[in-house]
């Protein structure tokens, strides 16, 4: 059974708008086709990673850039298990833009299996160090020109003792060292800018309790990890300013209340506090200018982290679920909000977005349930699905004249929103842009529109009426179902089929001018309009839809043009008040059409 978000409870509806974000974070990545490689590609930054490719053979040289469409994106990175089980695979030439490789990459290629590519028990391909194993020396020196460890690449490796890095490794990668249990000596060069998540778990420098201090474990001025003695009221001890934080380094740290950052710190990584459910306040220095994806993730309980003007990035889901955060103010700097950036923060009433932002990306501001009013930059180029989803008490809002289309589910849920202004060229509104908006009252659409999506204004309870404008060729299944207070509409003379239930259960609706190029009335296409009595359909019209009449009690007369063909199943069931017609024989009339009308 298909249920509308109209026919759930609140709580349900909320449910419904979370998973949906969800679901749409997950998929936004698109993928391409580029010299038979399969690319990952950000839309966003116009980076790409390699993706899957199993079956890749032979010699294979990535480029620095590929061309899809009329776009180029970097390659930055090669992804987990990208080439795994490609047993023919028996060189790779890396780009000199790459950043970051995964060791599980080249799992079971034949880059793995050639002894004669190890080396002292090492696997270095193209300044990359892929793998280790069992015979590697235990004091390691790093290959001259290494630029790239591959994460995981030291992984449970037992012999090593000791590893000096060269100046030229950027990144310390996720679990890099992981269960390196004999591992006691490192030094981090001053050229690494970022550390990943797990680096040191396990390892002999790890579990070396003399290492901790308080709760943290720092490696020359890096704090890399944490653990559960960490005090609830934090401050950075080292010997010199910290430098680096690394990813995750504070995650699910329950305890952890308040945390001032040094001003040594330029960024905060990737999921650095991710779901401390009890940290309340963050104290973000004005040397920070980058926030990265989802900092601050699932920390309900933070109250106050206040973001430094001088801010240029802030990553994806940066505050996803931080449902007590009071207010930001946005940096000036800042061209785009990714996606689920403030997800249901319910608790931020108002906030300035940049003058120069550019893109709103999806479920943006989702679930901001307080939120009272959004002025977008006349700047703004792009919003994303869901972007304001579930804002239920903003009023009103205007799109800037560089927005051509509506998003998926925009403004779903906003349920106290009374007005839209849509910008002039405003070509198409999404599926679901405004369902389940109860007090919609308002919305003039521009003479480009050209195509009105699927529920788009499902459930606008209080929508009186809507000029259909002459240009849309494309009204969507469910396009306006349940807008009980329609009373009259006028089809577009460019539309040819009316879909699935796009009126279905508007009770007040009572007048319906039929357009002269209408070919189909789709199933349930009127279902339930109670109020309809007169029906003129005009000559052209060759399809009346399955159960399209349903339940329209009131409904009288049928004017039917003669070139009508077929009459679906149920089409007029239950028209209390109308009389079953009789059709010559090259009419089709479906089962139970005329079930419940009179006699």
């Amino acid at each position: 059974m298909n249920l509308s978000l109209s026919a759930l409870s609140a709580s349900a509806r909320k449910l419904a708008i979370v998973a949906a974000v969800v679901s749409s974070m997950s998929a936004m990545a698109t993928e391409a086709v580029y010299q038979e490689v399969r690319y990952v590609l950000d839309d966003i930054f116009f980076t790409a990673e390699v993706g899957s490719n199993p079956k890749v053979a032979g010699e294979l040289i990535i480029p620095e850039q590929i061309v899809v469409g009329q776009d180029k994106y970097t390659v930055v990175a090669i992804s987990d298990k990208a080439f795994k089980g490609a047993k023919n695979l028996k060189n790779i030439v890396f780009p000199k833009t790459l950043q970051r490789v995964y060791r599980s990459a080249f799992d079971g290629t034949g880059i793995m299996t050639d002894k004669e590519k190890w080396v002292d028990g090492y696997l270095w391909i193209d300044s990359v160090l892929i793998a280790t194993d069992k015979t590697i020396k235990p004091r390691f020196e790093l290959p001259y020109g290494t630029r790239i460890i591959a994460a995981g690449a030291f992984q449970g490796n037992k012999t090593l003792t000791r590893i000096e890095l060269t100046d030229t490794i950027k990144r310390l990668d996720h679990e890099t060292f992981r269960d390196c249990k004999n591992l006691e000596k490192i030094e981090i060069p001053q050229s690494v800018t970022s550390i990943g998540e797990d680096v040191f778990t396990g390892s002999g420098i790890w579990l070396n309790e003399n290492k901790w201090k308080k709760g943290a474990l720092y490696l020359d001025d890096c704090l890399v990890a944490t653990n559960d003695e960490l005090p609830a009221n934090f401050v950075f001890k080292s010997k010199n300013p910290v430098r680096l934080i690394a990813e995750r380094a504070f995650a699910n740290r329950k305890g952890l209340t308040t945390v001032t950052i040094p001003s040594s710190i330029t960024f905060i990584p990737t999921a650095a506090f991710y779901q401390c459910e009890n940290l309340t306040e963050v104290v973000i220095p004005t040397s920070v200018t980058d926030v990265q994806n989802f900092a601050f993730y699932g920390c309900t309980m933070l109250k106050s982290a206040t973001l430094p003007r001088e801010l240029l990035h802030l990553g994806m889901g940066a505050f996803y679920g931080c449902c007590n955060l009071r207010g930001q103010i946005l940096s000036d700097n800042l061209t785009v909000i990714e996606q689920g950036t403030f997800f249901k923060c319910n608790s931020i009433k108002h906030l300035d977005l940049p003058v120069h932002l550019r893109r709103i990306d999806n479920g943006a501001f989702a679930g901001c349930a307080s939120m009272e009013e959004f002025k977008l930059p006349d700047s703004l180029e792009f919003i994303g699905e869901m972007a304001f989803a579930g804002c239920a008490i903003i009023r009103e809002i205007t799109l800037p004249e560089k927005i051509n289309a509506i998003p998926k589910q925009m403004c779903q849920g906003c349920s106290r929103l009374y007005r839209v202004n849509l910008p002039e060229g405003l070509y198409a509104i999404g599926d679901g842009a405004f369902e389940s908006c109860l007090s919609l009252e308002r919305v003039f659409l521009p003479k480009t529109t050209f195509r009105i999506g699927d529920n788009a204004f499902r459930n606008c309870q209080q929508l009186p009426g809507i000029d259909l404008v002459d240009h849309i060729h494309v009204l969507g299944n469910g396009a306006f179902a349940e807008c009980k207070m329609m009373e009259e509409i006028r089809l577009p003379e460019s539309l040819e089929e009316l879909q699935a239930n796009v009126f279905s259960q508007c009770l007040n609706l009572h007048g319906v001018v039929f357009n002269k190029k209408l070919k189909v009335i789709g199933p349930g296409a009127f279902a339930h309009c109670r109020n309809l009595r007169e029906v003129q359909l005009n000559i052209g019209l060759e399809v009346i839809g399955d159960n399209a009449f349903y339940g329209c009690k009131n409904l009288r007369r049928v004017a039917y043009p003669a070139s009508l063909r077929r009459i679906g199943n149920s089409a007029f069931m239950n028209c209390e008040s109308m009389k079953a017609p009789e059709f010559p024989s090259e009419v089709k009339v479906g089962k139970n059409a005329y079930k419940g009308t009179k006699k």
